[in-house]
């Protein structure tokens, strides 16, 4: 099994480096691409879920559930000033943050966190999210779950969407 790195340090790593959304999607397919079965795959999202950093309770409300998912599904978005690595003025990137009762849709999520968290609305919502078929994801899902992951992915382009009209 590949040894994973929390949740907190990835989003750490896309803060502060300029790692793209389509490196990160391409770590993740290399990642999976080193397990040749199924099993060993639901077994590194159930991983990944359970290295998830719990959500804070605050925000374990209403609002931030997910329409769609078969599994409640919290997504929390913030909007962050980073500083421009290039001296230029801040621009301002989303962090996001979730929790999930059910653990492949929790260790889904986290591969979501791990590839949008970080970057700018514009980034987000310009993302070609291919590694979700490349690795198989889209295949592999029972057709509730299938829909979740859509949810999920909607509902972070719509965060985007309400973070780059405040720009």
């Amino acid at each position: 099994m590949l040894p994973y790195v929390s949740i907190i340090a990835y989003l750490c790593k896309q803060i502060m480096t300029t790692m793209t959304i389509n490196d990160t999607q391409d770590e993740i397919i290399e990642e999976f691409g080193a397990l040749d079965d199924w099993m060993d795959k639901y077994q590194l999202l159930i991983d990944l879920g359970s290295e998830q950093e719990p959500l804070a309770e605050q925000y374990k409300t209403e609002q931030n559930l997910i329409d769609g998912c078969q599994s409640r599904v919290w997504l929390q978005a913030d909007y962050v000033k980073k500083e421009s690595e290039d001296g230029g003025p801040e621009t301002g990137v989303i962090v996001f943050s979730a929790e999930s009762d059910a653990l492949i849709v929790k260790g889904i999520v986290t591969l979501l966190i791990r590839v949008l968290s970080g970057h700018t609305p514009q980034e987000i919502l310009d993302a070609d999210l291919y590694f979700i078929e490349q690795i198989g994801l889209k295949e592999h899902l029972s057709p509730t779950r299938s829909n979740g992951l859509l949810a999920m992915v909607k509902q972070m382009r719509m965060y985007a969407l309400a973070f780059g009209n405040k720009e």
